[in-house]
């Protein structure tokens, strides 16, 4: 079974995009092709802000609708910065 992930992309004009995929790595370079979510698309380049693994495809996807469901404070904080 592949490994997913959940992932944070900062975007060129500093708003977060939250995602999940099995191979981050390629996922990001499909969102800097201009080929990812229709968000990210106007956005570019992302770069990779934030990773963590999941248990499952599941798991993964329940993880990544808590992070979007968090206030931008606390997403950042999830990502070390200050708030």
């Amino acid at each position: 079974m592949p490994e997913w992930h959940v992932y944070i992309l900062r975007c060129a004009d500093g708003t977060l995009y939250t995602g999940i995929a099995t191979n981050v790595t390629a996922r990001l370079a499909t969102h800097n092709a201009g080929k990812g979510a229709k968000y990210t698309r106007g956005r570019l380049p992302v770069e990779l802000a934030y990773q963590e693994t999941t248990e499952n495809h599941s798991a993964a996807l329940k993880r990544e609708h808590a992070i979007k469901r968090l206030p931008a404070v606390e997403k950042r904080r999830l990502l070390g910065e200050e708030s």
